[in-house]
């Protein structure tokens, strides 16, 4: 795809974010897209979230589980960014009109790193060693894409098709959590509705980032110290509107919780 329709394509995606609305489905209109064509898209997205004044603060890792992959028809994982306007406090309420489209809430481990991690070759010791702590965390992920009609290659174009996302207050070790087997239960309007366990984001959450650190080596970019890394869903995302709230208890580490307007 030539940068004319990249360039055109990302700022009707960025339109659509500041908007809040939707766009037909890119693979609708481009049968040639690739996956290269389309994290060029995105990046033509963040330079202009960059300009209007937002700070990147951490990468996330999309379409990680079983259960996210088969509801979306998207059977690989993707990566998109987290600017500080996505960071909302726990507890908070997020008001949907006006700012969101067709949200959908997941529950996930964050990690914040306390050194950088930079591909290829990185390992899930390598991430280990790389992390101060983890946090429970959930995410919200919000489609400019017409009906959540996506492709791998909508999906990645958009963002990883992100909203905003909230952090647990707790902070724990890594190293005091078994990552592969720690369970999580989530809550919608005081009703458990779905459990996972870490090994639902690619056999382990190590795993899920040690993949982003490999795959954005390919783009030149690290994952650097300071930031926070979203590391994948480990339930069933769940459609979320005003009125809403979500809550999760991720064992051995702590709770989150998000309510919505």
């Amino acid at each position: 795809m030539n940068i004319v329709k990249i360039n055109h394509y990302g700022e009707e995606l960025y339109k659509a974010l500041t908007d809040a609305a939707t766009v037909s489905p890119l693979t609708e209109r481009e049968d040639d897209i690739t996956i290269a064509d389309a994290y060029a898209i995105s990046t033509r997205i963040l330079e202009q979230r960059l300009a209007a004044g937002e700070k990147i603060i951490g990468k996330k890792i999309g379409v990680t589980s079983k259960p996210v992959q088969d509801m979306l028809g998207v059977h690989q994982p993707d990566f998109g960014y987290l600017t500080d306007t996505m960071h909302v406090a726990n507890g908070s309420s997020v008001t949907i009109a006006g700012n969101m489209i067709q949200p959908r809430a997941e529950g996930e481990i964050a990690f914040l790193l306390k050194s950088r991690l930079k591909g290829p070759n990185v390992t899930e010791a390598d991430v280990l060693n790389a992390t101060e702590f983890v946090a429970p965390c959930f995410e919200i992920v919000d489609s400019r894409i017409q009906d959540w009609k996506i492709k791998i290659q909508d999906t990645v174009a958009d963002n990883a098709s992100c909203g905003t996302f909230v952090l647990g207050d707790a902070r724990v070790k890594p190293e005091d959590v078994d990552l592969e087997n720690v369970q999580m239960v989530v809550s919608k309007n005081g009703e458990e509705i779905s459990s996972g366990q870490g090994s639902a984001a690619l056999g382990s959450p190590l795993t899920a980032v040690a993949w982003l650190a490999n795959t954005l080596s390919e783009f030149d970019i690290a994952l650097e110290a300071g930031e926070i890394v979203l590391s994948g869903s480990l339930v069933p995302l769940e459609d979320v509107v005003p009125g809403d709230t979500m809550s999760l208890v991720l064992e051995d580490v702590g709770t989150a919780e998000i309510s919505f307007s």
